[in-house]
């Protein structure tokens, strides 16, 4: 697993998703079994992360991330992601996936299909 550098405190580092779990457990009082089923995950995910056997190249699914910040809101998005080796994704919303709908539809299926393979480039771009 890559990080990124991330600013807490005023100070910048270079904190890992292991590290950042420390700090959460220290911060709110729980363990893993708890922040797992708060996530929506198997005590054995967060335990992984901890001991940094698992998230491979891509790094734990985005889902357990947002999930991590929407549970514990003493850390951000940006924070979260950053300590997972990922860059944050930007929010969809409701105005700008219907103008995506919209704009797909009008395409040939070559041009979904190239920028469907594009789209996941960038998207796989972000993990690294």
């Amino acid at each position: 697993m890559h990080s990124y550098p991330v600013e807490y405190e005023g100070q910048t580092t270079a904190e890992d998703l292991a590290q950042l779990i420390q700090r959460l457990k220290d911060t709110y009082g729980v363990n893993e079994s708890e922040i797992a089923r708060a996530i929506g995950a198997a005590p054995a995910t967060v335990n992984s992360w901890v001991n940094r056997t698992r998230g491979g190249t891509r790094g734990p699914r985005r889902e357990l991330l947002e999930q991590l910040a929407a549970q514990y809101p003493a850390f951000t998005r940006d924070e979260i992601f950053a300590a997972a080796g990922r860059r944050t994704p930007g929010n969809l919303s409701e105005n700008v996936e219907q103008e995506l709908r919209e704009t797909f539809a009008e395409l040939t299926d070559e041009q979904q299909k190239l920028a469907l393979i594009q789209m996941r480039a960038w998207a796989a771009s972000n993990s690294q």
